[in-house]
C-alpha cells in the first residue's frame, strides 16, 4: 500500500460508499435489516430508482471540484461554484436542499462566497448545518496533503459555497486533514487533525471521545453535519476492513449514501484503492475517472491558498 494508492482509494471508497447507500437512503436502520439484512452487494432500483452502482451528488459534486482542481491547477472557487451551476442545470436526481438554495443563488448572480452565506442566515437552527459539503470535500485532501493551512482554507472556503455554517465549514477542514493524514499514513490522524483545526465546541465535544477510542452511542447517520461526521469517523477509523466500514455506515440508515460516502473516504484512504471491494468497483462508471483525477491531484503540486 502505498500513498498514491491510498490517494486512490479516498476518491474510490467515497464513490463505493455512496452507491451502496443510494439504495436504502432515508429507510430506518430496521428497514434495512428486515428487507435486504445486511447491504453488502451494490443494489438496483430501491432509493431514486437507478442501476446498481449509480452514484449520487456526493460523488458528482465531488467529481465537480476534483475536475476545477485538476484543469485549473489551482483552488478556484468560482470555477467550483460554476460547475455546481453546470451540474444543477444537468437535472440531477439528487440534491439536497441547501445546495439547492445556494446555487439558485449562484444563478441568481450573487458570488460564490454569498451564496451559502444568504442560505444559511434565513434558515433556522436545525436546518442550516447539513452534510451537503462534507460529502464532497475530498479532493482537497489529495491536492494539498502536505499543506495543510492550504487544506484548511480551500476546505472551509469550498463549503461556505452552499454550507456556511461554521460546523460545515470546520468541519469540512478537520475530515480533510485527517484524511490527508491516512494518505500520508501518519499516526493519529484525527487526533492531530483535532488539535490543529479551530473547531466550534459541538464538533469538538462529538469528535474528541472518537479520537479517544471511545465510541460514540448512538451512532448517527442524519443529516446533521455532526452526526454525519461522527459516524463517519468512528467506523472509518476503527473498522477491520474498508468493506466492514462501509458496510456498518450504511446499515445505520437514514442518510445512508452520504454516511456511507464520506465513510467510504476516510476507509479508502486508510485501507488504500486495493483494498476496495472490486466486485463493487466494477459497477461504478466512474471508476477511472477517479482514479485518475486521484492521480493527479496527488501528483501535481497546487500553489498556496490565500
Amino acid at each position: 500500500m502505498t500513498a498514491l494508492d491510498n490517494a486512490r482509494g479516498a476518491l474510490l471508497g467515497l464513490a463505493c460508499g455512496d452507491a451502496l447507500g443510494r439504495p436504502v437512503e432515508f429507510q430506518s436502520a430496521e428497514q434495512i435489516r428486515t428487507t435486504h439484512g445486511r447491504v453488502e452487494e451494490m443494489l438496483s432500483n430501491g432509493t431514486h430508482g437507478q442501476p446498481a452502482g449509480t452514484v449520487t451528488d456526493d460523488t458528482e459534486m465531488a467529481l465537480c471540484i476534483a475536475r476545477s482542481l485538476a484543469e485549473r491547477e489551482a483552488f478556484a472557487p468560482t470555477d467550483v461554484a460554476a460547475r455546481f451551476v453546470e451540474w444543477y442545470e444537468s437535472g440531477p436526481f439528487d440534491i439536497g436542499l441547501m445546495t439547492a438554495d445556494a446555487v439558485r443563488n449562484l444563478q441568481d448572480g450573487l458570488a460564490w462566497d454569498e451564496a451559502g452565506q444568504r442560505v444559511w442566515q434565513a434558515r433556522p437552527e436545525g436546518s442550516n448545518a447539513g452534510n451537503g459539503s462534507v460529502m464532497r470535500c475530498v479532493p482537497y485532501a489529495l491536492a494539498f496533503v502536505d499543506d495543510e493551512e492550504s487544506l484548511d482554507r480551500a476546505s472551509r472556503q469550498s463549503s461556505a459555497i452552499t454550507h456556511a455554517d461554521p460546523r460545515c465549514t470546520a468541519g469540512c477542514a478537520l475530515l480533510n486533514r485527517t484524511v490527508a493524514g491516512l494518505i500520508r499514513g501518519g499516526d493519529d490522524p484525527l487526533a492531530r487533525a483535532l488539535d490543529a483545526t479551530d473547531l466550534p465546541d459541538e464538533l469538538e465535544a462529538a469528535l474528541r471521545p472518537v479520537s479517544e477510542s471511545q465510541r460514540p452511542s448512538p451512532l448517527r447517520s442524519s443529516g446533521y453535519v455532526v452526526h454525519t461526521l461522527q459516524a463517519a469517523l468512528w467506523l472509518g477509523l476503527t473498522a477491520d476492513s474498508a468493506e466492514e466500514a462501509v458496510v456498518d455506515a450504511v446499515a445505520l440508515g437514514e442518510d445512508t449514501d452520504t454516511v456511507g460516502a464520506v465513510t467510504g473516504a476516510i476507509a479508502g484512504a486508510r485501507f488504500g484503492a486495493s483494498a476496495l471491494p472490486e466486485r463493487w468497483l466494477e459497477t461504478i462508471p466512474e471508476r477511472e475517472e477517479l482514479s485518475s483525477l486521484a492521480t493527479v491531484l496527488y501528483e501535481t503540486e497546487f500553489p498556496v491558498v490565500g
